[in-house]
């Protein structure tokens, strides 16, 4: 009886066992599976893209916000973004509404006269009418091509255009008057191009150099100028070189009022460009129209920025007055940052390159003296011209308005649009 016992009660205590074990094998299983399932839930999408412009390190002038990380999803979609207000001409905005600008000054409203093959707008004013197109840098100013530092930009099928062209670029054109000096001893410094073993660009029709035509048009061009009564210098009167700084210190110690380098193009081995080009000082916060693999800081300012507005003035009267030589075979009034002749002025100056030595018909006309005397000709009137008109007290006309740029058009990040 009790051997009995004692097996029924081992029997008893092996089944509990085997049932609390199973048990317990119950409750781990359990829990992998909730475990598995928080983990799951941790990847999975969360039903929305994620939006850009509300990160706090997102760019604030992008033009196109960074595309979603995962497409939309069925759940409600975030409620669209605010439409920004139109840039007033003192909003601190890096692009401002053409239409307000020219209200601000009194000026005509915008026409848009053509959108193909670009939205075209011009502006009529007391001075002449500007030409501007949506998406291109190359504006016109009655009739002269022109070379803006930012393209207008289409938004909204209203034309905006960037503060600092507005400042330096079509405030300056809109100026009644100049801003040269109306004094009797006028001086101006012409510098020939290169020189000496820097023999510049070689001329498609023969062994002829740059540096023999550039001192011939400065030569003629000093007797046209002495004749009404300028005082002036040449940074080189004969085959010599003369470094660059050099060329600036000249204009200093004479103390000049003006100061224009003379040139001619190359394109070689192409022979096909042509054209007149006249470059002045890029603006600071600009990019310029040309750099020939030079480095273009856009926050760099020189003390020739002083004079920005006077720049473009003499470079467009100049420029105009040698179009009507050359045909009116335009390559634009164009803004560059690296030659060293210009930097450092202390006055208005300019760079003419007065065309291609590797286009054979415009080296023909180059070679011919008849043409050279044609294109002094042509400087002094437009040099002339503009030192008759009436002198400006200050260096900007009050009566036009400035646009205030914001501050990041001078770091690069200026030069997007801001979508509206």
């Amino acid at each position: 009886m009790f051997r009995w016992g004692r097996s029924a009660l081992r029997e008893y205590c092996c089944r509990e066992r085997k049932r609390l074990n199973v048990t317990r094998l119950g409750i781990w299983a359990l829990a992998v599976l909730i475990v598995s399932g928080c983990a799951s839930n941790s990847h999975r999408p969360s039903g929305r893209a994620l939006n850009w412009e509300a990160q706090p390190n997102a760019p604030v002038a992008a033009t196109v916000s960074a595309p979603p990380l995962h497409p939309a999803a069925t759940e409600a979609p975030a409620p669209p973004p605010q439409k920004k207000p139109a840039p007033t001409v003192a909003s601190q905005e890096t692009w401002v509404l053409l239409a307000r600008w020219c209200k601000a000054n009194n000026l005509e409203q915008p026409n848009r006269f053509a959108v193909v093959p670009q939205p075209t707008y011009t502006i009529n004013t007391p001075n002449g009418e500007l030409v501007l197109r949506g998406g291109s840098r190359i504006a016109n100013w009655n009739g002269l091509e022109l070379r803006l530092g930012f393209a207008p930009q289409i938004i909204d099928n209203q034309i905006f255009v960037h503060g600092l062209d507005l400042n330096k670029t079509i405030q300056p054109l809109l100026v009644s008057g100049t801003v040269f000096p109306a004094k009797t001893n006028r001086v101006i410094v012409i510098a020939p191009g290169h020189g000496g073993e820097d023999a510049g660009a070689k001329s498609i029709l023969g062994n002829r150099y740059e540096k023999e035509f550039t001192l011939d048009w400065a030569r003629r061009l000093a007797t046209l100028l002495t004749a009404k009564s300028w005082q002036v210098y040449l940074t080189r009167a004969n085959d010599s070189e003369l470094a660059l700084s050099n060329r600036v210190t000249v204009a200093e110690q004479r103390k000049a009022d003006l100061f224009v380098s003379l040139h001619f193009n190359s394109a070689a081995p192409d022979n096909e460009q042509a054209g007149l080009e006249t470059y002045c000082l890029t603006p600071t916060g600009m990019p310029s129209n040309l750099i020939r693999g030079f480095e273009d800081d856009l926050r760099l300012t020189f003390p020739n920025n002083s004079f920005d507005g006077q720049n473009l003035q003499l470079a467009c009267g100049v420029h105009r007055a040698l179009l009507r030589v050359n045909g009116n075979h335009d390559r634009g009034v164009r803004r560059a940052r690296f030659p060293g002749v210009l930097r450092n002025q202390q006055r208005p100056a300019i760079l003419i390159e007065g065309g291609y030595l590797s286009n054979p018909r415009e080296a023909r006309l180059i070679s011919d003296p008849g043409y050279r005397q044609k294109l002094a000709q042509a400087v002094a009137n437009g040099i002339e011209e503009l030192a008759a008109a009436p002198e400006i007290a200050a260096k900007t006309d009050d009566s036009v308005q400035r646009a205030e740029v914001a501050p990041e058009a001078f770091s690069g990040a200026g030069q997007r649009a801001v979508a509206r």
